[in-house]
């Protein structure tokens, strides 16, 4: 039977029905429409439904909407500026061509935050030990790395 739950998105908060076994992941993608929140493997395997949960980087494929409450959840669509501008890391996955077929994208980036604001300046080891858990099939992470220490990383030796 579907309850009546708020979560705080964003920012906002939303109050939606849901029944209690429904993933965040579904949730945000089919009850309040913020598709950037990817559905990959639905089984805490390749980081593409990656948010962040009062900062900390959450897989929501695994994470029950019902146990969401009370928490500030922040998904790819919240990291915008209120202007619309970009947020830096997003503008580094484009400026390091760290973007193909963008489907891990949202995921990443989100890790990415949640990895930046832990460690302001972390190395290139601290970077792909912080992705374990994140999948690409397309750039070979290289890229990716070098995006996410342009936002603040120690430079690769």
């Amino acid at each position: 039977m579907k309850r009546l739950i708020t979560l705080r998105i964003n920012g906002i908060d939303e109050e939606i029905y849901a029944e209690p076994w429904w993933p965040l992941s579904r949730v945000l993608r089919d009850e309040l429409n913020l598709i950037g929140t990817k559905e990959g493997c639905e089984a805490g395997h390749c980081g593409a439904c990656t948010v962040l949960i009062d900062g900390k980087a959450v897989m929501s494929c695994l994470y029950l909407a019902i146990k969401a409450r009370g928490k500030d959840i922040a998904t790819i669509e919240g990291l915008q500026g209120n202007d619309g501008a970009l947020h830096p890391i997003q503008k580094a996955f484009i400026e390091h061509f760290a973007v193909q077929c963008g489907y891990c994208t949202p995921g990443m980036i989100m890790t990415a935050k949640a990895l930046l604001d832990e460690n302001p300046n972390p190395t290139e080891q601290e970077v792909r030990e912080g992705l374990n858990g994140n999948v690409c099939r397309c750039t070979g992470y290289t890229k990716i790395v070098d995006a996410i220490l342009s936002c603040g990383g120690k430079p690769k030796n």
